[in-house]
């Protein structure tokens, strides 16, 4: 996978606020972070020489996506539509937690940056005829490169993104976090986003090669 790296140059994206209670709101920050989004990741597909498209956005407040129900963390990928289906979380209205709401699209865009890259196709040839622990294995390597692509996302986007909170605090909350069967070990994935995020560029998230005990 080509670096797509080089000097981290910081993206003025404007985010705009979120008011406690308001669906506009929520969907009007959703769709500046998905054009922030876009913006970065066409600019490092470009810098490497491969091809970009993006993903198509939806935002509901229902349960249905294009491809199933929106699960409880309020994001999904649809990898055959190339969609990131948001589902706005009614602790978002109650409680509009900027970083978290933000980080539903950059995760979910890691996803499709990996479609793009081949990699969501290669980790599902592998899934198929695999054992139990193999899958779980497999899942977890690849939500934590998602993690780290997000991090190298908010490398450059971080200050404009006005998360209303320090990365070292951020980075504490992530590894607090309720572990996951698919996502895996809170502690990994806030090792692989804190990576991203220093290193800049997408070389640093090879989850594939990496030892279990980093991807657990």
């Amino acid at each position: 996978m080509s670096v797509m790296g080089g000097e981290v140059v910081p993206q003025e994206c404007a985010i705009p606020a979120i008011r406690v209670g308001s669906v506009a709101s929520l969907r009007a920050f959703h769709r500046a972070m998905a054009g922030c989004a876009d913006r970065f990741w066409a600019g490092r597909f470009a810098g490497a020489g491969l091809a970009y498209s993006p993903p198509e956005v939806t935002i509901t407040t229902g349960t249905g996506s294009v491809c199933g129900a929106i699960t409880s963390s309020g994001a999904q990928y649809c990898p055959d539509q190339r969609t990131i289906a948001i589902r706005i979380m009614k602790n978002d209205l109650r409680d509009p937690f900027r970083m978290n709401i933000a980080h539903s699209v950059a995760h979910e865009w890691g996803h499709h940056v990996q479609q793009l890259i081949g990699v969501l196709n290669a980790q599902a040839a592998l899934y198929g005829p695999a054992s139990a622990a193999a899958r779980r294995l497999l899942s977890h390597r690849l939500e934590m490169q998602a993690e780290c692509f997000a991090g190298v996302f908010y490398s450059a986007t971080l200050k404009s993104i006005r998360p209303g909170i320090s990365w070292k605090d951020w980075i504490s909350a992530v590894r607090m976090a309720d572990e996951s069967d698919v996502h895996g070990k809170p502690r990994n994935l806030a090792h692989w986003q804190d990576r991203g995020f220093h290193g800049g560029a997408t070389g640093f998230c090879d989850t594939w090669t990496a030892s279990r005990s980093k991807v657990a």
